[in-house]
């Protein structure tokens, strides 16, 4: 029922402002290829000072990587994104803006650089970026970020897979997801 009744960028809130449509980031960046759009996404999320103690916590829970999701260094995203055949397509962030470092880092890389896609400044919003990373064909979050968390959650309710929260090394040093989809319901893990 969420997604067939969801904003439009018609009419107004019940405090009167005018609604934006939720597809406003898709439309920018795709057009009329918006529906076809392959495409995966980075959520970026710094989490102010608190983001290693969150993602820490998450990690005790989960085995995840206490640092990896704040940072989005190249290699982490290289070695989800690569396997899948997503270095071909775009690869949009979504973001607060609060990592310049980790999206510089990206742009600088010689195999993501050239596909990532920023959201225009006008076009981003919650509610748009959100479905950006909800119809991707990717999505890479992170997971001490409730926003990040609610997208997972929302493409597994719509049946998709390819979300990558919960990463961490393996004893040869190879990235792998170390708590599965169900991880973002566990209320011991996702406390918000």
């Amino acid at each position: 029922t969420l997604f067939q009744n969801y904003n439009t960028g018609e009419g107004t809130t019940l405090a009167g402002f005018p609604t934006r449509s939720m597809c406003e980031g898709i439309d920018t960046l795709f057009g009329r290829d918006s529906k076809s759009a392959i495409y995966s996404v980075i959520h970026l999320r710094k989490l102010e000072d608190v983001g290693y103690a969150i993602l820490g916590n998450v990690a005790k829970h989960t085995g995840c990587d206490p640092r990896a999701a704040l940072e989005m260094r190249p290699d982490y995203v290289r070695t989800i994104l690569k396997p899948l055949g997503m270095l071909h397509h775009p690869i949009v962030i979504i973001s607060d803006g609060q990592n310049q470092d980790a999206i510089q880092r990206l742009i600088n890389d010689s195999d993501i650089g050239p596909k990532i896609t920023l959201v225009p400044q006008e076009s981003s919003w919650k509610g748009g970026d959100m479905m950006l990373g909800i119809l991707s064909n990717v999505f890479i979050g992170n997971p001490a970020s409730s926003f990040s968390s609610f997208i997972a959650k929302s493409r597994l309710a719509m049946g998709k897979g390819h979300n990558y929260l919960f990463r961490a090394r393996d004893s040869e040093g190879r990235w792998q997801t170390v708590c599965g989809d169900s991880c973002v319901f566990d209320n011991d893990i996702s406390h918000f």
